[in-house]
């Protein structure tokens, strides 16, 4: 028996539940992998209110995590027992001691990169490599627009833009989270407690406005994302961090300057072993080479995930936030 998190009802903290189980041996196709650590992401808080529907209830949580693998099935060739592996990309379930998944989901691990940094940057690094490097392949000079620029996801961007030599402008919401935001490399940060985004944005980049916007938030900002961006610029909205945008009318594209927008998904990119192996070797490689770091500001217990959800929803994480079995 080893335990998990599961959740027999939508809700808030209160309705994810620490028990035992059984953990299933691999079928064809899959692998099980003993965690060693498990990433968080606000993905996890979406399945766990409903706003993602769970495919069946009771359900497991997570789809990130980094381990060992524990035992392989039928037909999988690129893995075998005792491989250090990560992966990104669910089944749900990664809030668990063990978890069995579809083995193309999962990367073996360099030998220079530790089980926290992968639990802690897969997710969040595929998610950057596929906006900075797929979604609009910036080849230095842009300028960009960044929401929640102190986060996990931001913290690997501002990184990333440097070391493209993108200006990326990071909006934040106090002046600690500026700090670290620029010391991972944001040209520019903009506190939207107290100033207003797109004024900012248009005194820094001295009207020309930018090239991209990367929103995570949903709701909130659409509108200011869209007034951020120069004539034909790309809105790219990859989260629902305040709620879903609906109701848009699409005309609102073309009175604001004939702009583009996009709704990507990591599970758009990464949709076959082959781009999810290319992904990950360009993450990695930027890992190994120093350019991107991750900051783990957060370790909570597995047992505790209630609580680091509640932290991470609250905005009163920076960085990374990884479980411990």
């Amino acid at each position: 028996m080893v335990k998990r998190i599961q959740f027999s009802r939508t809700g808030g903290p209160e309705v994810l539940e620490f028990i035992e189980f059984t953990p299933a041996e691999p079928g064809p196709g899959e692998v099980r992998v003993r965690h060693q650590a498990v990433g968080l992401n606000f993905i996890d808080i979406y399945f766990r209110t409903g706003l993602y529907p769970a495919p069946a209830l009771p359900s497991g949580l997570g789809t990130e995590a980094a381990g060992v693998v524990d035992a392989v099935g039928e037909g999988v060739e690129h893995l075998a027992v005792g491989d250090r592996v990560a992966y990104a990309q669910g089944p749900l379930g990664a809030y668990a001691e063990q978890h069995v998944l579809p083995a193309e989901k999962v990367v073996v691990l360099p030998d220079g990169i530790d089980a926290e940094t992968a639990a802690a940057a897969m997710l969040k690094g595929l998610t950057v490599q596929y906006l900075l490097r797929q979604t609009y392949p910036l080849q230095g000079g842009e300028t960009i627009l960044f929401h929640a620029a102190a986060g996990g996801v931001g913290s690997i961007a501002c990184q990333w833009a440097r070391a493209l030599g993108v200006k990326l402008i990071g909006t934040v919401s106090s002046p600690e989270k500026a700090a670290l935001a620029e010391k991972n490399g944001a040209w520019a940060t903009i506190d939207y407690t107290r100033e207003n985004v797109v004024e900012r944005v248009r005194e820094l980049t001295g009207g020309a406005m930018c090239d991209v916007v990367y929103d995570s938030v949903g709701k909130d900002t659409w509108e200011t994302s869209l007034d951020c961006l120069k004539k034909r610029g790309l809105m790219v909205s990859f989260g629902n961090a305040s709620g879903p945008v609906e109701g848009v009318n699409i005309g609102i594209l073309n009175q604001k300057g004939s702009l583009y927008v996009t709704r990507p998904s990591l599970n758009g990119y990464a949709d076959t072993r082959e781009r999810l192996e290319e992904m990950a070797a360009d993450l990695f490689a930027m890992l190994e080479s120093g350019k991107v770091s991750v900051d783990i500001s957060q370790r909570f217990p597995l047992a505790e995930a209630g609580k680091a959800q509640e932290a991470l929803a609250s905005r009163r994480t920076t960085g990374s936030t990884i479980l411990l079995p």
